[in-house]
């Protein structure tokens, strides 16, 4: 048995997705695969665009043999966070040899090299003095690195797939892991893409999800998948808007992410913006990406603190497997509890309670993300996904 760990959102499932899954097999000689993926939020700061059960079901169809997830202070967090999550995860099941990702760059070497200096930059004094001046964190960081490295080594930073590679690579060699790391390259639409007359096979899933809201057609580009409902983060917006009008500064501060005073900008920013995408402008400057403001926004609403982070994952649950995922649970030497239940997780330790307690809390607003609402409690109540 060859257990490969893929991380994923599967932000919709798509044929890229599948390419990657089936490189995997050939390439790397998985004959088992272990998905973990983000469940009712993204790392993008959105709600996914399907519940984490749809989205397992259909993985699980497309190749994934076992699914568990990433919990929701983690796939709220940076690419740094959400890397140290999943791959402690998958380093807990004691039975992942390698894990998969896809790259622009498609050389584990260039990746292995970027992550060297991602690390030696990191504690150089250039990079607090690029931030101090302004730059955001992803351009600070690339600068630092230039002043070290060659140009094939900032180039390769400068990708998105790349830089989450690269967040992998250091977060197995943070815990010491055995897994080894594999990447496929990305083939045709890159991340985030949007192609205005698309004749391929592979769109971005960014691009996927704006034709989900256009209720256009996206088969030719994802495998079947049910789309009777979807959620989306503008059915929260007003509930948003409120609750951060409600906070103070220090509330807003422990929110992950928030630093160097952006707590005193949101709390301006929010007295006056009538829409998220107000919000997010009036925040919005050369030293915070998009994306961050994006999960500190989503981050503050949901009650999400850097306490949170502090707390690495307590159990592993699972969403669902098929025939081969049982035999990956047979396999495992768990480090942690590792259930289909929520609650019986819960029951397993005090962090295990605090992060379950979060989880469900997060589920019952993600709930009203539908246009048909959807109770509370259904973190608790719902099923894994189990096929043969």
């Amino acid at each position: 048995m060859n257990v490969c760990g893929i991380i994923c959102e599967y932000n919709p499932f798509h044929n890229g997705h599948k390419y990657h899954i089936e490189r995997t097999r050939s390439d790397c000689g998985a004959t088992h695969i272990v998905g973990v993926m983000s469940g009712n939020f993204t790392q993008r700061g959105e709600t996914a665009i399907m519940d984490k059960h749809k989205r397992t079901e259909t993985a699980l169809k497309n190749g994934v043999d076992l699914m568990i997830e990433i919990p929701v202070a983690y796939s709220l967090g940076s690419a740094e966070q959400f890397a140290k999550g999943a791959v402690y995860l998958l380093n807990a099941l004691g039975c992942v040899n390698t894990i998969s990702f896809g790259s622009e760059s498609g050389d584990i070497n260039a990746l292995k090299e970027a992550a060297g200096a991602v690390l030696y930059a990191q504690e150089s004094e250039e990079l607090t003095a690029y931030m101090k001046e302004g730059l955001n964190y992803p351009s600070a960081l690339q600068k630092a690195i230039g002043k070290y490295y060659t140009d094939d080594v900032t180039e390769t930073l400068a990708c998105p797939n790349n830089t989450l590679a690269v967040e992998y690579i250091k977060a197995l060699d943070s815990i010491a892991s055995p897994i080894k790391p594999f990447t496929v390259k990305r083939r045709a639409a890159d991340h985030d893409s949007i192609i205005n007359n698309p004749d391929q096979d592979i769109l971005s899933a960014s691009q996927l999800r704006k034709m989900i809201e256009a209720k256009e057609d996206i088969s030719a580009y994802a495998p079947k998948c049910d789309l009777s409902e979807t959620a989306h983060i503008s059915n929260i917006e007003t509930a948003i808007l409120s609750k951060l009008r409600m906070m103070n500064k220090a509330a807003i501060e422990k929110t992950p992410n928030v630093l160097m005073g952006l707590e005193n900008r949101i709390q301006r920013a929010v007295s006056v913006a009538t829409s998220l995408n107000e919000l997010y402008f009036l925040v919005k400057t050369k030293r915070y990406t998009l994306a961050r403001i994006r999960r500190i926004i989503l981050s503050a609403f949901l009650g999400i603190t850097k306490n949170d982070l502090q707390i690495l994952p307590s159990y592993v649950r699972i969403l669902g497997m098929n025939g081969k995922g049982k035999e990956i649970l047979a396999e495992t030497k768990c480090s942690l509890p590792i259930n289909t239940s929520l609650s019986q997780l819960a029951e397993t330790s005090d962090n295990a309670k605090k992060q379950a307690k979060l989880e469900a809390r997060c589920g019952d607003q993600y709930a009203l993300c539908f246009n048909k609402k959807r109770p509370c409690g259904l973190e608790y109540t719902a099923k894994p996904v189990i096929l043969d």
